[in-house]
């Protein structure tokens, strides 16, 4: 996932028709999150379903992922007589669609994607909590967490994202563990004319990149939010303008435009992918989605760790897709087996891995996927990560920190005024 990767569809529905009764107590274990143990058996809700007559529920979904779960909804529909109509939606669109939509009753049964979409939709009210009961300890222990909102599980994950550092072995042919070696290394590179750039990062020309650099922020131990007793990210607790940050702010700088131009402004991220690909660099900073076309190329290459550029690892953010449930939805008891005992299924992770490629949340098909290096190296990189804050708070804090961070690697001003001016924007926005 790019940092807003978005996924999803819109759709007319059909309303399953099964008793009010059963629909109220399925609702209601959902949001009381009742234990494993009192819900009924998964046998008991395929009787409970095949007795009701067959319906329809539907999910909006992405056309990536839309042919993975062709498979798991003919399962379903054997199993219950229950439909499950997949529903492509555009991107860019869908989670205001999904937001706006289900209080009117038109919206989704089901919706597909990231976690960080979570704290928009119980704002709205618009999702209901998933009971996964003992079936969360199947997954990796980031994905629940990242799924988890005000302590309550709000989505069944399937794949979990991250960056890392590819490293092209054939100019450089060991890994270094700060950013420090790693700048030492790609200078010696270019010096002996086996590269051009030592090192390469992406900025967007308007907004920088702080999902990219945040691994190196957070190693010199600069957070965004704070986190209240039960885990959860509290924006009460503002901690971008810290101390740590500003220091952070200033060793961006010495690594922009005026200083060792390590990260330049002036390179997008097509331009970092295109110049590595072109043998250019021997590091270039990104995600999985841009590793096919390093494979394509025939690079050799590894997927290192993260380098610290402080005296703490560098976390990077995850980001976990997942399924969610409309808080809306008239065929509740129908979406909730199918959510809970199918889209939670080896079988079903396994085949939405095949179509994304991520780590799955799912750890047997995680146990599978890990078979190829580069999906291990993500994986173990990502289980040491922080779930990117899913609060409805973070969407104040991008804008401001993007084009702060732009400038200061520009060298434009003082770092440390900058930063602390960025702090107090963002503060006033979320009010705290």
């Amino acid at each position: 996932m790019k940092v807003h990767n978005t996924l999803a569809a819109q759709t007319t529905r059909r309303v399953f028709a099964t008793g009010a009764l059963s629909v109220a107590a399925a609702l209601a274990l959902s949001a009381c999150g009742g234990s494993a143990s009192t819900a009924p058996s998964a046998e008991a809700s395929k009787q409970d379903l095949k007795a009701a007559g067959a319906g329809v529920i539907t999910m909006w979904v992405d056309a990536e992922r839309s042919p993975a779960l062709k498979d798991i909804t003919e399962k379903f529909k054997s199993d219950t007589g229950v439909e499950v109509k997949l529903v492509v939606k555009d991107f860019a669109a869908v989670r205001d669609d999904f937001i706006t939509q289900v209080p009117t009753g038109q919206g989704p049964d089901l919706i597909v994607g990231p976690h960080d979409w979570i704290g928009k939709f119980v704002q709205n009210g618009v999702i209901a909590p998933v009971e996964l009961g003992d079936k969360a300890g199947q997954f990796q222990d980031s994905s629940i967490k990242a799924m988890t909102y005000n302590g309550a599980v709000y989505g069944v994950p399937y794949a979990i994202e991250n960056i890392a550092l590819l490293r092209n072995t054939s100019i450089v042919d060991s890994k270094a563990s700060t950013l420090d070696e790693v700048v030492a290394n790609g200078k010696k590179a270019v010096a002996e004319g086996k590269a051009t750039f030592p090192f390469l990062a992406g900025m967007d020309p308007k907004q920088g990149d702080p999902y990219h650099l945040y691994p190196l922020q957070s190693s010199m131990g600069s957070q965004v939010f704070g986190k209240n007793a039960d885990g959860d990210y509290d924006a009460k607790q503002l901690l971008i303008g810290d101390a740590a940050g500003v220091e952070f702010a200033k060793k961006l700088a010495a690594w922009g435009d005026a200083g060792e131009k390590i990260i330049n402004s002036n390179i997008t991220a097509d331009i970092a992918k295109e110049k590595f690909l072109a043998g250019e660099s021997p590091y270039f900073l990104t995600g999985p989605w841009n590793v096919p076309d390093v494979q394509k190329k025939g690079i050799k290459f590894a997927v290192d760790e993260l380098p610290t550029a402080g005296g703490e690892p560098a976390q990077p953010f995850i980001g976990v897709n997942g399924f969610f449930i409309s808080a809306k939805s008239a065929n509740a008891l129908a979406t909730n087996e199918f959510v809970t005992n199918y889209l939670t299924s080896e079988s079903a992770q396994d085949s939405m891995y095949a179509a994304g490629g991520r780590p799955p949340a799912l750890k047997a098909s995680f146990d599978k996927a890990a078979s190829d290096p580069v999906v291990e190296a993500f994986g173990k990189i990502g289980s040491t990560g922080i779930p990117m804050p899913a609060i409805p708070e973070m969407s104040a804090v991008w804008a401001d920190w993007g084009a702060t961070e732009l400038a200061i690697i520009k060298g434009q001003g003082d770092p440390a005024e900058a930063w602390t001016k960025m702090a107090a924007s963002i503060k006033s926005k979320i009010g705290g």
